[in-house]
């Protein structure tokens, strides 16, 4: 029977809610974000949780 891979919860939600922040941030009109310092913290966790699902994804499930 095999194993299937699911991405990690964790990681997924984490990632779902950064990109919507990121996005409601963004102001279309200037091309700026609103608040850049919370904007640049929220890129780089957004960067490692995207990398988190990455590499439990391509990790070989156990048997």
């Amino acid at each position: 029977m095999k194993n299937i891979k699911l991405p990690n919860f964790f990681f997924t939600v984490i990632a779902i809610i950064l990109g919507a922040a990121l996005y409601k941030q963004f102001d279309f009109e200037n091309l700026k974000f609103e608040k850049p310092a919370l904007a640049i913290l929220y890129a780089i966790v957004l960067i490692f949780s995207i990398y988190g699902i990455v590499k439990n994804y391509k990790k070989p499930a156990e048997k």
